[in-house]
């Protein structure tokens, strides 16, 4: 498809399609929809990055008993000009110095303040925002973001890796929302877990684009035992990195397996993201510099990854792993 990926009103439109025919997480077709969102990471980072939230904000919604399909709207969020031909955002992140809270005003919720990381926020039609509704709480909110008070900061994305897929803080200056879901809900739901392993199936796929790389010096009669060995070793640490996903996917699909979704999460992105960096180290080491400086689509994929997986803190997301087990968990 011409211009998947770079031309942003082109994806999001094509995204519109996806999200009309894409099965939801958790609902018995979990695997399928990781193969979509894989399938279209590895043939372009930047399109699976823009898909991904949007697919999201459609489970998020459906969850909250929002269906735009068959006329379900329980928290009403069509007063804020919401429907089925809407691009979303999720825009859940907090950063420190700035904050945005929401406050009912004779029955309508307005929010104030600014929102760090929200990707797309000039190009989506709607995002869910969460926002604080007091000094601990927060609830999440679909919100317009084309309307009068919602402003985009610009010129504060320096990114060579997913250059399209701007990541901002926007202004809120009284902008009117819809809540979906009860105070704390967005955090606390099963979808929340699923989300994030969602991402993962994006990162996977974006490395086996990468891994496809090593394919062809491998394969040349120049080849040395190193050629093989890097490639063997990128094999199978995706290998099992899709091996997770797929038992992952079992598991959430199967209400009978009882598993602690979030210390499922946490262990899935953490074997993918192990998976993902070794990936993009064995290509450097094998590949050298010269496909980063003369073959645009792997020097993009390659950066459009790095930045992705930035998305996964480390050691600090590893120690909540560590954490849970040491509380009890399993």
């Amino acid at each position: 498809m011409p211009g998947l990926g770079a031309d942003v009103e082109t994806t999001l439109e094509w995204c519109l399609g996806v999200g009309r025919v894409a099965p939801r997480v958790g609902e018995g077709a979990t695997p399928d929809l990781w193969e979509i969102l894989a399938g279209i990471a590895a043939m372009d980072v930047s399109a699976a990055r823009m898909l991904e939230p949007h697919l999201d904000a459609l489970s998020i919604l459906h969850e909250a008993g929002v269906d735009f399909g068959i006329g379900a709207d329980e928290w009403g969020v069509a007063a804020v000009g919401a429907g089925d031909e809407s691009t979303w955002g999720v825009f859940a992140a907090e950063g420190p110095g700035v904050r945005l809270d929401a406050r009912q005003v004779e029955g309508s919720w307005r929010l104030t303040g600014t929102k760090p990381w929200c990707s797309l926020a000039s190009h989506v039609s709607h995002a869910l925002v969460t926002a604080f509704v007091d000094d601990t709480h927060r609830r999440l909110f679909a919100v317009g973001m084309r309307s009068a008070g919602v402003h985009p900061r610009r010129g504060e994305w320096f990114a060579r890796g997913l250059p399209h897929v701007v990541s901002s803080p926007v202004d809120f200056d009284d902008v009117e929302a819809v809540p979906v879901g009860a105070d704390g809900w967005y955090l606390s739901r099963p979808g929340f877990a699923r989300g994030g392993m969602s991402v993962a199936a994006c990162w996977w796929g974006a490395a086996e684009g990468v891994a496809a790389a090593l394919v062809a010096p491998a394969s040349s009669e120049r080849a040395d035992q190193l050629s093989l060995v890097y490639l063997g070793r990128v094999d199978a640490a995706l290998w099992g990195a899709r091996a997770t996903l797929a038992e992952a996917a079992r598991a959430i699909d199967d209400d009978r397996v009882g598993v602690d979704e979030k210390l499922l999460a946490e262990r899935v992105r953490a074997v993918v993201a192990d998976a993902a960096t070794s990936t993009l180290a064995e290509a450097d080491a094998a590949l050298g510099p010269a496909p980063l400086v003369s073959d645009p689509d792997h020097a993009r994929r390659v950066a459009d990854l790095h930045l992705y997986l930035r998305q996964h803190h480390g050691l600090r997301d590893v120690a909540r792993i560590g954490r849970s087990l040491a509380s009890g968990g399993r």
